[in-house]
């Protein structure tokens, strides 16, 4: 079994989605501080950070997406949307600031070989990582899902999805038709993955849960996927 790290760094100025809390990173205790509390030589360190629930790579809950009372905190939602088979398609040839469609998906389908299975969860190579880490124009030229694009995510069953974006809508949209999809049909999605590249037409497990925080609206992740090297 190989394993896929699919979790971009955390670190003081990260790109974050605007509007989010920035990500800060301080030392807490060191060495030199906790030494004299011990005898032996013994000593410690530890450093303290904030980061927002949305920031780093992470994945969306319900009540992110919806403002109904009922909508889940990431803390109440099931485990099993977290993990499970999955696939990877290449849409990274769809331009910045344009959206995503139906037929760019069936196309990257169709490319990679692997069909989109119901229950699967779908991760979409925009190749914004690898172009743009830790650039400004992460925040702002990739591409996103349109409508058709979102609906046929509903429609083949998908249970979870997820990009290496700060967000799965064309940043150029006002109306943001992805995540009102989301909203509709409790779907969620992760956002701000890594290394989509090594995945493009594999199956393969992902492995993607979230820091269970109280009443948190997302919940940041180390996810991995598990590949299957069996010759």
């Amino acid at each position: 079994m190989k394993l896929v790290d699919l979790s971009q760094d955390i670190y003081e100025g990260m790109q974050v989605y605007p509007g989010h809390l920035k990500t800060v990173v301080f030392d807490h205790a060191t060495h030199a501080e906790t030494a004299p509390r011990f005898e032996g030589g013994f000593s410690f360190q530890t450093k303290g950070f904030m980061i927002n629930d949305n920031g780093p790579t992470h994945v969306d809950s319900f009540s992110h997406l919806d403002p109904d009372p009922s909508a889940q905190t990431i803390d109440q939602m099931p485990l099993a949307l977290f993990y499970g088979p999955a696939v990877c398609l290449d849409v990274s040839a769809v331009p910045a600031r344009q959206d995503i469609t139906a037929a760019h998906l069936d196309a990257a389908e169709a490319a990679a070989r692997v069909a989109v299975e119901p229950g699967d969860i779908l991760l979409l190579h925009t190749g914004t990582h690898g172009r743009y880490a830790g650039d400004p124009r992460y925040l702002t030229d990739f591409p996103g899902l349109g409508e058709s694009a979102s609906d046929w995510i509903h429609e083949r069953g998908v249970k979870t999805f997820g990009v290496d974006s700060p967000t799965p809508d064309n940043p150029a949209s006002k109306t943001y038709p992805c995540h009102m999809m989301c909203r509709e049909h409790r779907i969620t999605h992760y956002e701000n993955l890594a290394n989509l590249d090594q995945l493009i037409g594999r199956r393969f497990t992902f492995v993607g849960f979230p820091l269970k925080v109280i009443g948190a609206h997302g919940g940041p992740t180390r996810a991995v996927a598990l590949l299957d090297e069996t010759p």
